[in-house]
């Protein structure tokens, strides 16, 4: 097995060796909300409008940043100005501070299905007033 996220740097990756550290759990799309007193980061299981709660992948992954306003593509040049934003188990995240990628992901195993996801878990964006957004919350970012 070619363990490229260990000895490749995030910014010398292919788009593909990129593409590949992200291990489809989901959490990416799910609204954030950030504490303006502390700036915490609370994470809910609202999902994205663009979300495929069956898949547990974006529905227009290349089309995403245009469509939805505030949308981040993450890339090597900006992990880590967005990673507080990110799991603490997302792999470019993990990577970005110096940390292994969690021994479940789908590099390691070969098995996409190890991933812990939200599949099954998310309420659409559509379907939830704004003010109601706090009552959503499922986690605290680190």
């Amino acid at each position: 097995m070619n363990r490229y996220w260990e000895t490749t740097a995030l910014g010398d990756m292919s788009r593909d060796q990129w593409e590949a550290l992200c291990d489809g759990c989901g959490k990416c799309c799910l609204l954030k909300l950030e504490d303006e007193d502390t700036g915490q980061i609370a994470l809910t299981n609202i999902s994205c409008r663009l979300f495929d709660d069956a898949t547990c992948r974006c529905a227009s992954y290349d089309l995403r940043q245009h469509l939805v306003a505030g949308c981040v593509v993450l890339t090597p040049q900006n992990i880590a100005k967005n990673a507080h934003w990110m799991p603490d188990t997302c792999a470019y995240r993990r990577l970005s501070e110096g940390r292994k990628i969690p021994p479940w992901h789908p590099l390691i195993t070969g098995d996409p299905s190890t991933t812990p996801t939200v599949r099954g878990h998310t309420v659409p964006e559509y379907e939830v007033d704004e003010e109601d957004f706090e009552d959503f919350i499922v986690e605290t970012l680190a």
